[in-house]
């Protein structure tokens, strides 16, 4: 229950309360400040409470944008303020600090000015509502009243609240084939109880039938999985949607609908391999490849993000040029079009499943999303290059975290800190060769599962200890993650493509999944702002180079049949283990309410 206190003088005829009851509020009235803060003292700590002045006049969805958002602990229009619990002892000082007495009355007679003016100055995480085409004012005479009920009946907020739902960026495909539409669902849902968390299941069901139809390795299950996969990505859409429309943001639903995104194309994949070995072709290198190569490219994503969060002084030539692009229309969707966005990404897998190959599907996924990683990444190689930005400690942390250093390394680091400048491109450059000295030698090798494979995992995970030494605020230090992903991912997919045994290349595709499963959940507790996972998980999974220096030693150790069930055991664990301590972590988080808005996916 919310409550909502109406302090000021009563208007004759006004909808006001029932708009409040509407939004779910239990309305009180105070004739003063005084029995304003009386009212409020008597409400639960741990409820919302809402301060609206009864001359509000404005529309539905400005008091809804207003007062029931829970991303906010605070939220205001003209007329109107809410308070969360976290913001309650704020507006009780705020109702505190109003005056008394003679001279005094210009700070009462627009009470809900007052008190918003008073929590903007606490820094209690304000939030002022941006109305666009909504009207919300406080009319102080009838003719101020009357202007203002024709404006708010010249502005169809409904159409605005639809409007409104769609994500503001969003890619061609999105923008113009699903959510003229997609719109109108989250819609339906909306008037029908439903939430987003249970639209975003819904679609996970979607794919995970599709997946399941492209595993039968028919033509029409490819068919019916590509229009199901279709399907799927309209609901995903459609929860976004939903969320915005209604306003029920929720750490759980941020978390599960960035989850399931992820859950939902590699199963297809999974599917796709599965589908294509029933018709005696073996494509399961291909899905993990095209695994690999989209985990990487999210994380190039993610890092540089990170790196340049709260960065001072964050500008380049090459940002500048980014944004005259971005101010013509034609350029926009073209530079939205060659990233692949999940949009335009899903839909060539739908059509290419319904109508070629599992094989062809995989060329096309991988050319694809090759071609929108060389185009991204060097973009912002040379915005990096050309900026001259100073990187915060808290961008350094997210990076250590995004790198995923497991005890072996934290060893080497702690060794080898303070023989290296920070700011220099030596931990781009170890991280590479980490990766590269590994990757050469395993792929080049003609039997990569040998003891000699574990030295040379040694030498990487040393130089993977000397890139962590020092505080990652270089102006590529970005790239130390990416690396990191690359070479754990790529060694596993190479040492089991060439156990050449059945069995081996799924089992790594599980591995992979798992691992990755945990490097995501990694990115989405610190965009949530509640920092990586604890040190503990990080060290019990190994870190990345822990990981490598395990899967080579059973490499050599082990005939390929036992690799393979190696392999298989090793990611029901780490499975087991990341699952478990992510759900127990975001059911039971205090992680702030969102919703993803970022760059599409």
């Amino acid at each position: 229950m919310s409550t909502a206190i109406l302090t000021g003088p009563p208007v004759a005829g006004s909808p006001l309360e029932a708009d409040l009851r509407t939004l779910g509020f239990d309305v009180r009235t105070a004739n003063d400040a005084a029995s304003a803060a009386e009212l409020l003292a008597a409400v639960p700590a741990q409820e919302r409470v809402a301060v609206v002045d009864p001359r509000f006049v404005g529309h539905l969805h400005a008091l809804r944008l207003a007062l029931t958002d829970p991303r906010f602990p605070a939220a205001a229009v003209p007329g109107a303020l809410t308070a969360q619990p976290a913001a309650r002892a704020a507006l009780a000082r705020a109702f505190g600090r109003i005056p008394v007495g003679a001279g005094t009355a210009h700070l009462t007679d627009v009470l809900t000015d007052t008190l918003t003016e008073s929590l903007d100055r606490e820094e209690t995480g304000l939030h002022r509502v941006e109305l666009g085409s909504l009207v919300a004012t406080v009319a102080l005479t009838p003719a101020q009243r009357e202007d203002a009920r024709e404006a708010v009946a010249a502005v169809d907020d409904e159409a605005v609240r639809l409007r409104t739902a769609v994500k503001s960026r969003d890619g061609f495909f999105t923008t113009y084939g699903i959510s003229p539409y997609s719109r109108y669902l989250a819609r339906w849902c909306a008037r029908r109880g439903l939430t987003p968390n249970q639209v975003t299941t819904a679609s996970l069901l979607t794919a995970l039938i599709a997946a399941g139809c492209a595993a039968t390795g028919t033509r029409g299950g490819f068919v019916a999985a590509g229009f199901l996969l279709l399907f799927s990505f309209v609901l995903d859409c459609t929860d976004g949607q939903l969320a915005r429309y209604s306003l029920q943001y929720s750490t759980m639903g941020a978390w599960l609908d960035a989850t399931f995104d992820r859950a939902k194309e590699y199963a297809y994949y999974a599917g796709l391999a599965l589908g294509a070995a029933r018709g005696g072709d073996d494509v399961w290198a291909l899905a993990l490849g095209a695994m690999v190569l989209m985990t990487c490219r999210h994380v190039v994503d993610f890092s540089f993000n990170e790196a340049n969060h709260d960065a001072t002084a964050n500008t380049s030539p090459t940002a500048a040029l980014s944004g005259k692009l971005d101010s013509v229309g034609w350029t926009v969707w073209v530079r939205r079009m060659i990233v692949l966005p999940i949009g335009e990404r899903w839909a060539m897998i739908a059509v290419l499943t319904a109508l070629t190959t599992p094989r062809i599907v995989f060329y096309a996924l991988l050319i694809g999303c090759a071609l929108a990683a060389c185009y991204t990444t060097a973009g912002r190689v040379l915005r990096s290059l050309t900026r001259r930005a100073r990187r915060t400690d808290r961008a350094a942390r997210a990076l250590a975290d995004l790198a995923d250093s497991g005890p072996l390394a934290e060893l080497i680091a702690g060794r080898a800190r303070g023989r290296g400048r920070t700011g220099s491109f030596l931990a781009p450059v170890m991280a590479f060769l980490s990766a590269a000295v590994l990757l050469v030698w395993v792929i080049f090798q003609d039997d990569p599962a040998s003891w000699l494979t574990v030295g040379v995992a040694v030498c990487s995970a040393l130089l993977a200890g000397a890139a962590v030494a020092r505080p990652l605020k270089g102006a590529l230090d970005w790239l130390v993650p990416p690396f990191f992903r690359a070479g754990e991912y790529v060694t596993i997919l190479v040492l089991a493509a060439r156990a050449d045994v059945p069995g081996a290349l799924p089992a790594a595709y599980g591995l992979v999944a798992a691992v990755a499963y945990h490097h995501y959940d990694t990115v989405y507790r610190i965009r949530g702002g509640t920092g990586a996972p604890p040190r503990w998980l990080v060290r019990a999974t190994g870190g990345h180079e822990g990981r490598i220096l395990v899967i080579t030693v059973l490499a050599a150790a082990l005939s390929p049949e036992g690799f393979t069930i190696a392999l298989t055991a090793l990611a029901v664990a780490l499975a087991l283990l990341v699952l478990i301590e992510s759900i127990r972590f975001w059911v039971s988080s205090q992680a702030p309410a969102v919703h993803d808005e970022g760059e599409p996916a």
